[in-house]
């Protein structure tokens, strides 16, 4: 047992609002330099929609992640012989067009337009060219849009639906969307990390966290097709590779991520968990629908007598083992199963987690007016508008008995909370519904405090750094002690 810490993300998606605070908190930090115009280390998508870039969960085309191949994982995206032919051209690589042009306004025609009738407006301009252009796209250009036959109609998610359940889904009475939050999953088996033919790409021993040595990339841009969630940059200005970098300074620091901190819905939870390293590749190995469970088996019980002993002999602190056992991630993931991982077919092993959102029930048009198929205050789970089997694309590989216990339990909670506030539901329909989910009392009030009660305290609980341990097997701690941050910002050397 090759015991290892993990910092885990969990994103409460029936709590998102869609205010894209976390977008701006980020972009403000990290991605307002020359060369990263483009680059939304955290953005907001409207699902159903194609996402940014766009349709990047089409690995048909994008070729990220991994594939089982005669019983063993292999990248599809490249591998020892097929990373020549590719070095000056890679058919997988995102455009400008899967992104977007980004632009900015000519603000002075504000104030030096000549005097008129007609208010003067700022002309949108590129970023690229500095010439006038019409927006056609943007990182969230389908915000709200969970109708559009533009982007709606295009979410590869939507495959497998019956034409029947599709145009149920796009009539305007019954359009129903939610919003999803991404940044980089700091996977446990990152196809970004294995795709880098320099070894740029790393996990942090101390944490698992996915960063990029800008002194160590050449610029092949292997991670940009090999993650399958394209959340790996490149820097046009620097000749670079960027990604999110899990806001590691203000970790060091006992600090929330700059897009937790920020998170008006409280959406976000962050925690460590320790996990069997020996048992990954196993587990990455299995057929798609087993797949959730085999990351489930993965991270251990930091209760565990055997697991804690085995955490120390690897050297893992008291103080991380401390953490992982208040974790918050830890309970929603694997105690109470609540959070599932986005996209677990790409074998990648994402520690960010959802907990699937709670969607309104169906309605129908009559007469004009629009009417629910129920009248009960909380419908059935498979009433609701998004179906099942579109959120088991998402988030369990197709599994919909994982999104069934999900969303039974949070229902049964709600049930719960209901009969202890208000009254108005019987407390054998309430216990009755939290038999039906496999969840106690106890439980249920555990997961109502931790999803609508909790602290900043309670929901990040950031593990000790101990970070002048990490940096002194190659470093002295002193030399780099005000080193944090992104740090490499000159251009790289051009021609011969």
């Amino acid at each position: 047992m090759d015991v290892r810490s993990q910092i885990a993300l969990i994103f409460h998606l029936d709590k998102c609002i869609g205010c894209h605070t976390c977008s701006v908190a980020c972009k403000n930090i990290w991605t307002d330099r020359k060369g990263t115009e483009y680059m939304w280390w955290n953005n907001v998508e409207t699902k159903p929609g194609t996402g940014y870039p766009t349709r990047w969960e089409d690995q048909e085309n994008y070729k990220g992640g991994w594939e089982l191949k005669g019983g063993k994982l292999r990248l599809k995206s490249t591998g020892r012989g097929r990373i020549i032919p590719n070095i000056f051209h890679n058919p997988s690589m995102p455009s400008m067009d899967d992104y977007y042009e980004p632009w900015t306004y000519r603000y002075e025609d504000l104030f030096t337009a000549p005097e008129g009738d007609d208010q003067p407006i700022a002309r949108a301009v590129s970023m690229v060219t500095g010439e006038p252009i019409d927006v056609e796209a943007g990182p969230n250009w389908d915000d709200d849009l969970g109708g559009s036959p533009i982007y709606a109609e295009n979410d590869p998610n939507l495959e497998e639906l019956t034409p029947e359940v599709k145009q149920m889904m796009f009539e305007i009475e019954r359009m129903a969307f939610f919003y999803l939050p991404r940044i980089c999953n700091h996977c446990l088996n990152p196809s970004c990390v294995a795709s880098c033919p320099s070894g740029a790409m790393y996990k942090r021993g101390e944490d698992g966290v996915v960063l990029l040595n800008q002194e160590r990339c050449r610029a092949w841009r292997s991670c940009v097709s090999a993650c399958p969630y394209k959340k790996t940059y490149y820097n046009w200005s620097t000749g670079k590779s960027e990604k999110c970098i899990l806001c590691f300074p203000r970790l060091e620091s006992g600090q929330a991520p700059a897009c937790f901190h920020s998170c008006v819905g409280r959406i976000r939870y962050l925690g460590n968990i320790l996990y069997d390293a020996d048992k990954i590749v196993e587990c990455a190995s299995r057929p798609d629908n087993e797949l959730v469970d085999a990351q489930r088996e993965l991270i251990l019980d930091p209760n565990d007598p055997e697991v804690i002993a085995a955490a120390r002999k690897n050297g893992i602190s008291d103080g991380i083992i401390d953490s992982a056992q208040n974790s918050p991630a830890y309970r929603f993931a694997k105690e109470w199963k609540l959070a599932l991982p986005l996209h677990v077919e790409f074998r990648t092993f994402p520690m960010l987690f959802y907990v699937p959102p709670l969607m309104p029930v169906i309605a129908n048009q009559d007469s004009g007016s629009v009417r629910n198929e129920t009248e009960d205050l909380f419908a059935d789970i498979e009433k609701a508008r998004v179906p099942i089997k579109y959120l088991a694309r998402l988030f369990s590989a197709g599994n919909e008995g994982k999104v069934r216990y999900a969303l039974r339990k949070q229902l049964a909670v709600r049930l719960w909370r209901r009969h202890k506030t208000v009254g108005d539901i019987s407390a054998e329909q309430a216990e009755r519904a939290l038999l039906e989910a496999e969840c106690s009392p106890e439980e249920a009030e555990a997961i109502y405090q931790l999803t609508a009660l909790a602290s900043m305290e309670d929901r990040v609980v950031v593990p000790p750094a101990q970070r002048e341990m990490a940096i002194e097997a190659l470093e002295d701690p002193l030399e780099f002690k005000q080193s944090t941050g992104f740090g490499f910002l000159t251009g790289p050397a051009r021609g011969a």
